[in-house]
């Protein structure tokens, strides 16, 4: 990791002194030399972004890193392989293919939902279809999907929680 960081920083210092050499050796601005500072500009700021990354363990910009989110930006209530198999029932030899158990635990888990909020839940989290795809899919706005959606997640959590049948 200390090799790529050091391979980042002298790319670094060569895009840098390549910009400075067309900045100073240009004395009459054409389309084609400010064409080229743009894109070394550009280059450097690249290299810059990844290098502040592996510098600190998390991407630029961002407020705080995935170990300090809320809860609710973390919880996972299904793993998506799992529901996206069992939204496509699929035999093949995929391994994603769901046992038994798998499939009445994400048959129990989504019991608790009304059957508008199940297939809210089921084309967005198994399918993987947009919130405003749905919309049009089934004729409601996408604020509706959206609360249904919400609404879903939160029974499910609950479901969770309760459930004997959901632990392991």
């Amino acid at each position: 990791m200390q090799d790529l960081l050091k391979e980042y920083k002298e790319t670094r210092r060569q895009l840098k002194w390549a910009y400075e050499a067309r900045r100073e050796s240009e004395k009459v601005l054409d389309n084609q030399a400010i064409t080229e500072r743009q894109l070394l500009s550009e280059m450097i700021g690249d290299v810059e972004y990844v290098i502040e990354w592996l510098e600190t363990g998390r991407r630029p910009g961002n407020r705080r890193g995935i170990e300090r989110q809320a809860a609710y930006q973390r919880e996972r209530l299904m793993d998506p392989v799992r529901m996206q198999a069992f939204a496509a029932r699929s035999t093949a030899g995929s391994p994603a293919n769901l046992t038994e158990w798998q499939l009445h635990q994400i048959e129990d888990a989504l019991c608790v939902l009304s059957e508008r909020e199940r297939e809210c839940y089921v084309l967005s989290h198994g399918e993987c279809f947009t919130h405003s795809q749905i919309a049009d899919m089934l004729g409601i706005t996408k604020s509706s999907v959206d609360t249904h959606i919400k609404r879903a997640q939160q029974k499910i959590s609950e479901r969770v929680m309760s459930s004997l049948f959901l632990v392991g």
